[in-house]
């Protein structure tokens, strides 16, 4: 006999409706495992019937291990901001992210077969389905290496995240590293360096501001002058080692990283905005 004290044990564990927890014991034979399991595989199926409503909340986030040689950003989108701030989703995201660096694999069978203990990352992600009955999808994610030091940034709301990628061998934990990850997040850049530029887009910067100065009446020596001069400040907003440094407005990017010593120096980062092109 399934009773009510075993639906509200089923739905406990699960998260799952009561109705739901009821038909699931009651095509179980009363097994609690087996109720559980036929909850996942509801969850599981019902996603494709989600398929057609929008994910556009959700969670941003990045790790390193703790020898900063190895990290995971990843974008995970569920329909609305309840579902985003609620704590068994962010530990799904956080899950994610560790099989991704425990893996390598960013989709797949590899991914989502990880070993979680008890249960693999795909069954967290179909209890997940299962416990909010939103469309939950992994939108983006990359893995990293580097035989320098990645350090990880997570902004408040986890809407905005950071790994930056730097040549030489320190803490991952290593303010500097943390304040120029923080930085990223806040301004943005395109660039690591001016030389990451595209040669057609330094181009048409210039095409563009010697337009602009022609067009106010500027002779063409002078409207050079100019478009050279705003190139500079393209540069200086959009590559990180030019930009003003946002804790010391005195200092540049490519400043602070001196003052580490060597010539340890940015190779890349990644940043994710929840919600942005990819």
């Amino acid at each position: 006999m399934i009773t009510l004290d075993l639906v509200k044990q089923l739905r406990e564990k699960t998260g799952a409706g009561m109705g739901d927890c009821k038909k699931a014991l009651e095509e179980s034979g009363g097994d609690m495992q087996a109720a559980i399991e036929y909850l996942r595989k509801k969850g599981a199926a019902s996603a494709a019937k989600r398929a057609d409503r929008v994910a556009k909340e959700g969670i941003v986030y990045a790790t390193v291990t703790p020898d900063g040689k190895r990290a995971a950003i990843v974008e995970v989108n569920c329909e609305t901001d309840f579902v985003a701030r609620n704590e068994e989703f962010g530990a799904f995201a956080r899950a994610v992210a560790d099989a991704i660096i425990a893996t390598g694999a960013t989709e797949g069978d590899v991914l989502w077969n990880y070993s979680l203990g008890d249960k693999t990352l795909g069954n967290m992600r179909d209890e997940v389905l299962a416990k909010f009955n939103e469309r939950i999808e992994l939108r983006r994610a990359e893995y990293l290496e580097t035989s320098g030091t990645l350090a990880a940034y997570n902004h408040a709301g986890n809407r905005l995240a950071v790994v930056l990628d730097v040549n030489a061998t320190l803490s991952p934990d290593n303010q500097t590293l943390r304040d120029i990850a923080m930085q990223v997040a806040a301004m943005n850049p395109l660039y690591v360096r001016r030389e990451d530029v595209p040669q057609e887009t330094i181009a048409k910067e210039l095409e563009i501001s010697r337009e602009q100065a022609l067009r106010e009446g500027k002779k063409p020596e002078i409207a050079e002058r100019i478009a050279a001069n705003r190139l500079e400040k393209f540069f200086q907003e959009q590559c990180l080692l030019e930009q003003t440094f946002v804790k010391d407005a005195g200092k540049t990017v490519a400043d602070v990283l001196a003052a580490l010593g060597g010539d340890v120096t940015v190779v890349r980062f990644r940043r994710y905005a929840l919600g942005e092109s990819a």
